[in-house]
């Protein structure tokens, strides 16, 4: 699935883009249940695109006459700058996250660009098959679908991702560009720390997405372009996400989307019980699971769970051994409804299990409940929109969540708060770890350029003693090689490593690589950004 939107709409789309606001964010931004509209203007903001062209800006006379343009005939020098490869080498690789959410698009927009667990792999290996796509990874929940990347370009990088957003959604560029999230570097690192720790969800705290986080990671295992980089990003979210959760407390009496559909439902019904209520769960897996444990533990003895086989209702019933689970097939799911008086959808179905057709049809309930209460928690959502306009129905999806947790916004915003202090913490940690790994092609290329000279040195020696030697005689002088050479090597190695935790000896160490890279003339940065362009250029013309 390679993109192929338009370049030149996605170029006039790119100055829209959104990225993060300033940050340490104060904590009244943090998001607990606001509206898309106001959360994406409080966290994101427009940032303008600098012209991939200067040689098409003009230049001012200074004397109040129109601009002059620059001369049309470049000389041989300018040429070769603007060569391909050349002017890629300005730009040094960075982490992006593109994608879009709960606070910045309704779930019509999410549920298009859903994407499977299973389909994680494919996406991360089509999304390296870009030209300027080094490492890649997807985090897609019901409430994000969110991609993160290495890029060897910035501006390339986000093109070519927006237009492959838009190819495999159907999503037109500019539509995208409405509701994405668009983050750079530390910015991107400090949103994914968020999103680990809770902080970004539809519930402050909720602690199903710090799973999901460690999904990626296990999706990711083995696939090229799951790397260092985007591989230790997602391996210090984790950390984070469980740092935060272990010293704030900050899911004790928080909830998940599963537990606030279960929450939501009890608001609704008009004896506030689920204990004589008809319950139907549609769907048994992760989140169906989730939603039959909580509806339990707000005292549902019985319920009907629908499922294409019977085998995951058979695990769930034999965890809840106090508990009436009933299973039925799915070729019975109408049957199961007319008998409900809530309904939990929560499937991986792509095409709507209940429509406004089937809904009208279906018996009045049997309670004192006016209309059928349908909850879906589900992108893709399970049931049709429309159904929102019977009068025998009443609907609520992910979106509709936030009524169940305002009382405590206090306490959770105070959490939040101490959240923030240990994100910023981990993030201190991972970019002077991302900083460090400047050093990694310097410290190889002066221990090869070093090696380079001993050896030319050893045989140099060797020719001179001619064949008058024995082997014990040549191992000795290729050890006193080696031993000269490794103690010049220890202290300008101890300078190029440093623990990351101190920015005063981060700074000494990049300074010190910059110093052995123009000491020795080894051009480390773009040297290494030109190998990886030719290469990444080369293969897209085969």
């Amino acid at each position: 699935m390679a993109a192929a939107s338009s370049s030149s709409a996605a170029t006039a789309a790119l100055p829209s883009l959104r990225t993060s606001a300033s940050f340490p964010r104060s904590p009244s931004q943090l998001p607990l249940f606001s509206k898309p509209s106001s959360i994406a203007g409080a966290r994101l903001s427009a940032r303008s695109t600098p012209s991939i062209n200067p040689r098409c800006d003009a230049v001012s006379q200074g004397n109040g006459t129109p601009p002059k343009p620059i001369s049309s005939t470049p000389s041989p020098l300018e040429l070769l700058k603007s060569s391909a490869a050349n002017r890629y080498t300005k730009e040094k690789s960075s982490i992006i996250a593109i994608g879009l959410n709960i606070h910045t698009a309704p779930v019509e927009i999410r549920e298009k660009l859903a994407i499977p667990e299973a389909q994680w792999p494919q996406v991360i290996t089509e999304l390296c098959a870009l030209n300027h796509i080094e490492e890649a990874a997807v985090l897609s929940t019901c409430n994000r679908m969110e991609i993160y990347v290495v890029a060897l370009s910035q501006h390339r990088g986000v093109k070519e991702v927006t237009e492959w957003m838009s190819k495999t959604s159907g999503v037109p560029v500019h539509e995208l560009c409405k509701h994405q999230i668009l983050l750079y570097n530390k910015d991107a690192t400090q949103h994914l720390f968020e999103v680990a720790a809770g902080l970004d969800s539809l519930v402050l705290g909720e602690g199903q997405i710090l799973a999901q986080v460690k999904q990626v990671v296990k999706a990711g295992q083995g696939v090229d372009g799951f790397d260092r980089k985007i591989s230790g990003l997602f391996k210090q979210a984790i950390s984070v996400g469980k740092r935060v959760r272990s010293e704030t407390d900050i899911s004790s009496g928080s909830v998940s989307v599963s537990s606030a559909a279960v929450e939501l439902g009890l608001m609704k019904l008009s004896e506030s019980s689920y204990v004589d209520a008809g319950v139907l769960v549609i769907g048994a897996g992760k989140m169906g699971k989730l939603v039959i444990k909580h509806l339990v533990a707000k005292g549902c003895k019985k319920m009907v769970v629908v499922n294409r086989t019977e085998e995951k209702v058979n695990a769930i019933r034999n965890e809840l051994k106090d508990v009436e689970v009933v299973y039925r097939p799915l070729s019975e799911i109408l049957e199961c409804a007319a008998a409900a008086d809530v309904i939990f959808t929560s499937t991986a179905s792509k095409s709507p299990l209940f429509t406004k057709e089937n809904v009208h049809m279906l018996p009045p309930i049997s309670r004192g409940e006016r209309r059928r209460l349908f909850i879906d928690i589900c992108v893709p959502r399970n049931v049709e929109p429309s159904v929102s306009d019977l009068d025998n129905a009443l609907l609520y999806n992910v979106d509709d969540l936030q009524e169940v947790v305002v009382a405590n916004k206090e306490d959770r915003l105070q959490k939040a708060r101490e959240a923030q202090a240990i994100i910023l913490e981990e993030l201190n940690k991972f970019e002077a770890w991302m900083d460090s790994l400047e050093t990694v092609p310097t410290i190889k290329k002066f221990r090869a350029y070093v090696e380079r000279i001993r050896a030319s040195e050893l045989d140099k020696c060797l020719s001179k003693i001619g064949n008058d030697i024995s082997k014990e005689q040549k191992e000795a002088i290729y050890a006193l090689s080696m031993g000269i050479v490794n103690k010049l090597l220890h202290g300008p190695m101890q300078h190029l490593r440093c623990d990351g935790n101190d920015n005063r000896c981060l700074n000494e160490v990049l300074e010190n690589m910059r110093a052995l890279n123009r000491m020795y003339d080894l051009e480390t940065e773009i040297s290494v950004m030109e190998e990886k362009i030719r290469v990444k250029m080369g293969r897209s013309q085969k």
